[in-house]
């Protein structure tokens, strides 16, 4: 009886959260959980972006001041989670189809199951932008990160226009950084 109670429960909670992000657990900055209700953030007045510096999966030290003049979408997201590995792809996309129009991708992955994991599926996917690894400093910079993905929309003067959580259609990231571009 009890079983049967237990998997209902489940099967309504994966229904409610809509199967739509992975949660955060902040221990050693690891990214790692459950479902997460998606949401978007936005604000009517434009606030600076968290001037993040981290260092990429290629060892170059890159911070936010780099994407001066460009359109930024960062992206958190760990290799084990699901909805992050569906949005790879089409970030990929953007990535081909917008980075002319001054689109640059930075992708934060949380790196849970260790560097080796990243740089692995790095390649798996042909991942066609900068990868870094998520930090304390930059969660607490961004005001923690409660789920994974989760998705800023940066402007060209460097103001973070849009917050993601969740999994999103590429239509919803063409959408809002066509206006920006």
């Amino acid at each position: 009886m009890k079983k049967t109670r237990f998997g209902w429960l489940l099967v309504v909670l994966m229904l409610v959260t809509g199967f739509t992000g992975c949660g955060k657990s902040e221990q050693n900055t690891k990214v790692a959980g459950t479902a997460a209700v998606a949401q978007t953030a936005e604000s009517d007045k434009a606030q600076a972006a968290y001037p993040f510096a981290l260092k990429t999966m290629a060892g170059k030290s890159i911070s936010l001041q780099d994407y001066k003049g460009k359109v930024l979408i960062v992206n958190v997201w760990d290799t084990w989670c699901p909805p992050c590995q569906a949005e790879i792809p089409d970030f990929i996309d953007l990535y081909d189809t917008y980075q002319k129009k001054g689109l640059e991708i930075l992708g934060v992955a949380g790196g849970r199951n260790g560097e080796k994991a990243v740089l692995d599926f790095v390649a798996q996917y042909g991942i066609n932008y900068p990868i870094a690894l998520l930090t304390q400093e930059f969660l607490d910079g961004f005001g923690g990160i409660n789920a994974i993905p989760t998705t800023f929309l940066i402007d060209k003067k460097g103001n973070l226009v849009k917050t993601y959580v969740g999994y999103r259609e590429k239509e919803v990231f063409v959408q809002d950084l066509t206006k920006l571009l």
